[in-house]
């Protein structure tokens, strides 16, 4: 095993936007019920909650795709609404995904939550980075992450996934007071979430606002951006963070501008003229199409090149897809989409 810091780990010299030997791969959501290795355990754990409560299980799969494909970074296995179990809303996930069965409806439903203490009722998540920093190469960095305050907030009121966001577009609009007292309480467990997994050994973070593309503009000014600034404030220097939200296009100036040293983008934003638009001021992580990857390996491998060569020379990028890996994909395709780049030496 090689001896190496910390910045000598590519995807954290990425995110500083130094010249670098190739660019850094990884995936969100690599591990996953793409691979029969995690199924495997999956099925032996009796379902996700248990494996992610379970350090020695997370820490298993989060390193099974490090150990099949050699990707360039481990992301602990987790879940960005844990911490709200942990301020004491009951959780649960089914074939549908999460689901919280008792939404927060009223200000007292709010003003019941629990502070996050992350080495108290997140302890799990500290042990399992242990494990796995215990186990990685010294040239592969460890991400952790958090959701950010408005998609913990969409889940939280509206009880798990939705396409119209109207319980939170109601509480926004007509209790600004109430909504206002989550964003804080939720800002306040996203910051010391990062802090938590920072102090327990990732190299760099992931604040996951995956909802907050389906706001315009005005209302994402007003209703999402000021709680992710406090959160990114207030984790300035712990470790290099990047910023991913989904459908994100109309918010790429804004959110370039609001303290992550990098922003993930998903497949619908042209990668080549995010690096114009953002004038060098972040590194830009992304941004194959999930659904490329159901193609053949050669298909795969065609696709990545093809983005690689879009952005050819530029500093800062770490390779990743748009979104997470879908669990309809052939692992063989992951492979070739992370041998295209391990391939391309500059």
């Amino acid at each position: 095993m090689t001896t190496l810091g910390t910045d000598e780990r590519l995807i954290v010299r990425a995110l500083r936007r130094e010249p670098l030997p190739r660019t850094p791969v990884w995936l969100m959501r690599q591990a996953g019920r793409y691979l029969p290795e995690y199924r495997a355990v999956r099925e032996r754990a009796g379902g996700f909650l248990q494996m992610v409560r379970n350090p020695e299980l997370a820490a298993e799969v989060t390193l099974q795709p490090v150990r099949r494909f050699e990707v360039d970074a481990a992301i602990v296995f987790s879940d960005i609404l844990m911490p709200l179990q942990a301020m004491g809303m009951a959780l649960v996930f089914d074939e549908r995904g999460p689901v919280l069965p008792a939404p927060l409806c009223e200000r007292e439903h709010v003003e019941a939550l629990k502070p996050l203490v992350p080495a108290e009722s997140l302890a799990y998540v500290g042990e399992a980075l242990r494990l796995v920093r215990r186990e990685l190469a010294d040239e592969t960095a460890l991400i952790g992450f958090c959701g950010a305050p408005f998609t913990l907030a969409a889940y939280a009121v509206e009880g798990g996934t939705t396409g119209s966001f109207a319980r939170l577009r109601g509480l926004m609009y007509r209790d600004t007071s109430t909504f206002e007292l989550l964003m804080d309480r939720l800002a306040d467990a996203a910051a010391a979430h990062l802090h938590y997994q920072a102090e327990r050994g990732c190299d760099a973070l992931v604040v996951f606002d995956t909802w907050a593309g389906s706001l315009g503009r005005e209302d994402w000014l007003c209703y999402a951006a000021p709680w992710t600034r406090r959160v990114l404030a207030e984790t300035a220097g712990i470790a290099p963070r990047v910023l991913f939200a989904g459908q994100s296009d109309h918010l790429l100036e804004d959110m370039a501008g609001m303290g992550a040293e990098g922003l993930a983008l998903d497949h619908r934003t042209d990668l080549a003229a995010a690096f114009e638009r953002t004038g060098g001021k972040v590194a830009l992580q992304g941004n194959l199409d999930p659904a490329a990857l159901l193609a053949g390996p050669e298909e795969v491998a065609r696709r990545t090149h093809a983005l690689l060569d879009d952005v050819e020379g530029r500093p800062g990028h770490v390779l990743n897809l748009g979104h997470g890996v879908l669990k309809e994909t052939d692992p063989e395709c992951v492979a070739a989409f992370v041998a295209a780049a391990k391939e391309r030496e500059r």
